[in-house]
């Protein structure tokens, strides 16, 4: 039986890979439709300093013509469904996370109205935007990459998953990409979720993502696509924890600013810049 057809959603969505994060701000508040436009800082990844990190973010935004940013406190003393929290989320044209512990933000936001209003307003409503930088972008997927590092990440047992906020279906978001050495452990995740598709971010450079499906690359570094959809010979399944992870048949794309991809077909359009 063939899956029920789901309308794409409305909104749009942003995802860096950390960083300076001062042009992606920049573009947020360009694609807000008014400088009055509510943006709400959601913090809940950082374990520390979560206050200082929100005063930088709120006087970044006001700097750049965003008067409305404010920080809305999701944390272990604020849960996300308080009447206040819900209220703002209703009326925030931008809803951004920041960087630090994405399962923190999980650990948060999982099972709560707030999501699920956050769900809803993506879907139904083409001016409402999500955000996110660092572990705010790898929050923002179906599944996200918690643990995995060097070596390690390419033997079984050495790279491990978890539930994201699934704003982006079948698909893996990786965050400091190239400068972490990330690239075994996303094509660990790949060998493991082949129907996912898994990009990884370097620093300074995201995506904006329309409709659910139409992802434009921007900044000043390189968009690391892999596409495991034709992979076979994978031995996950007959070898031990802690032997070597084999496949055949990974994509791999290398995009930059100026380059398109289309989450659904795989196709990469455009021409860098």
């Amino acid at each position: 039986m063939s899956e029920p057809l789901v309308a794409p959603p409305l909104g749009t969505l942003v995802a860096l890979g950390g960083g300076d994060d001062d042009a992606l701000l920049a573009l947020l508040c360009d694609l807000l439709p008014g400088a009055d436009t509510p943006v709400e800082i959601i913090t809940a990844a950082s374990w520390r300093n979560a206050e200082r990190t929100a005063a930088a973010y709120e006087n970044s935004f006001r700097e750049l013509g965003c008067a409305a940013a404010r920080h809305l406190p999701i944390n272990e003393h604020h849960p996300a469904d308080s009447p206040s929290a819900l209220r703002r989320l209703r009326r925030a044209g931008l809803v951004f996370f920041s960087g630090g512990d994405q399962e923190r933000i999980t650990d948060f936001l999982r099972g709560t109205e707030f999501l699920r209003v956050l769900h809803e307003r993506y879907q139904q409503e083409p001016d409402f935007m999500v955000a996110g930088t660092s572990a705010g972008a790898a929050a923002l997927t179906e599944q996200m990459l918690v643990e995995g590092y060097g070596w390690r990440a390419l033997r079984k047992g050495g790279i491990q998953t978890a539930a994201g906020l699934n704003l982006l279906p079948r698909l893996f978001i990786d965050q400091h990409f190239a400068e972490r050495g990330r690239f075994g452990r996303l094509a660990h995740a790949l060998l493991a979720h082949p129907v996912f598709l898994g990009i990884g971010l370097a620093e300074e450079t995201g995506l904006i993502v329309r409709g659910g499906q139409r992802a434009e690359v921007f900044g000043d570094g390189v968009a690391t696509v892999m596409d495991g959809r034709h992979l076979h010979g994978s031995n996950l399944g007959r070898i031990g924890r802690g032997e070597p992870v084999s496949g055949q048949g990974l994509r791999v794309h290398l995009l930059v600013a100026g380059q398109h991809l289309n989450l659904l077909t795989r196709e990469v359009t455009g021409s860098p810049q």
